[in-house]
């Protein structure tokens, strides 16, 4: 009887080492591909791209990006093979940015940050269902929330980088080039965890829950109201456009808006992740609550609104990237994860550009329009997800 406190405790320990890795690995990820995204829309104006080709790689990049997620958690779930496609999924991810370095052409750019878009594609389904194999030890909030947490520090740090090298008069080329030693770093800490887990799978007590009938509605039923709150998210992009255009903050503090965003963002994460394993699925409903009055107080409150919405959206965001993971994985069952968490994501990220097409064409409206509907969308997200109940095996 001694014994099995024990050995749920080493367990536990286990699993949590097991997230810290892959934490560790999405930091240096994290600043790899954030850092390169800071500078790759001056860049591709720089080869000699339009403002219409820029818009339309990072539109289709982002597009495929979450389309093909959906193809990649199925081959996850058909194949099991999950170190293969995580690892594949981070070499291309990582590999292309410092590639950009070496382009020439602004085709050739757009190329390599597509690639990317398509390697963080392949690698987020198989990764994510790793992660949720240890959440039954530490709690899916808590697992996914510490993930979020690393991740976001390395959003952050990636483009402090790339400040630097510029300021220090290097130009965008040797800003992607330093930027090969955290992607190196990534691969290497994927690699370790890979040699230290082998079998992830087996991070999961063997009495774990499957899913039911009820579970795959419930599951849809949460997709839906994920895909709400998706449509009505202002990106951030849109509010640093609205915070420039109508001269609310110096240019030079917009991206110290987006570092507060951030730094929120991990904070949230790691709260509402612990608020998660305690109260339930319904606390996915913060996602679509702060998102709701983010956009509001972004494009009508003024200078203190920007503030005040770069704060409520750095939780909305943190809600998004932890809270909503977690119940994919308590929706779904241990052979299903794959695809529920392509499905989850592919859903997700197609209402996401749906919806920033809607709130774009609306910002040059009616700001008041743009807000309303931002609102409208978050509130019957809220509704929806405050319905969830976590199925009962």
């Amino acid at each position: 009887m001694s014994s099995m406190p024990g050995a749920r405790d080493a367990a536990r320990r286990s699993a949590l080492r097991f997230v810290a890795l892959l934490g560790i690995v999405s930091l240096f990820a994290d600043m790899t591909y954030e850092g390169a995204r800071s500078i790759s829309g001056p860049f591709l104006a720089l080869l000699g791209a339009s403002g219409a080709a820029v818009g339309l790689v990072a539109g289709f990049g982002e597009f495929a990006g979450y389309a093909l997620r959906l193809v990649a958690g199925w081959i996850t779930d058909r194949t099991r093979r999950y170190w293969t496609l995580t690892i594949t999924g981070y070499a291309i991810n990582l590999l292309a940015v410092p590639a950009l370095a070496l382009a020439g052409r602004w085709e050739a750019a757009a190329a390599l940050l597509m690639l990317e878009r398509m390697g963080k594609a392949l690698r987020n389904p198989p990764r994510d269902a790793m992660l949720s194999f240890a959440t039954r030890s530490v709690g899916a909030g808590w697992a996914f929330g510490l993930h979020e947490a690393l991740d976001q520090i390395g959003a952050v740090l990636g483009p402090l980088i790339v400040a630097a090298v510029l300021h220090w008069r290097g130009g965008y080329r040797e800003g992607f080039a330093v930027l090969l030693i955290p992607a190196l770093v990534a691969l290497a800490v994927l690699l370790a965890a890979r040699r230290a887990y082998p079998r992830p799978q087996d991070l999961e007590p063997r009495f774990a829950p499957l899913e039911t009938a009820g579970q795959a509605k419930t599951f849809w039923i949460f997709v839906a109201g994920a895909a709400l709150c998706a449509a009505g998210f202002a990106d951030f992009p849109l509010i640093a456009f609205h915070v420039e255009k109508t001269r609310l903050l110096a240019e030079a503090w917009i991206p110290v808006l987006y570092a507060v965003a951030m730094g929120v963002d991990a904070l949230a994460a790691l709260a509402l992740g612990r608020a998660l394993d305690r109260f339930g699925p319904r606390v996915a409903a913060a996602a679509p609550l702060f998102a709701g009055l983010a956009a509001p107080l972004a494009f009508l409150g003024g200078v203190a609104g920007a503030w005040a919405a770069a704060v409520l959206w750095g939780v909305a965001m943190g809600a998004q990237e932890s809270v909503l993971r977690a119940v994919v994985s308590q929706l779904s069952g241990p052979g299903k994860r794959g695809t529920a968490f392509g499905w989850f994501h592919a859903v997700f990220g197609t209402a996401w550009l749906l919806g920033s097409a809607l709130l774009g064409m609306l910002y040059d409206r009616s700001l008041a329009a743009l807000a309303m509907a931002a609102a409208l969308l978050e509130a019957a997200s809220l509704l929806v997800l405050l319905g969830i109940r976590k199925g009962r095996a």
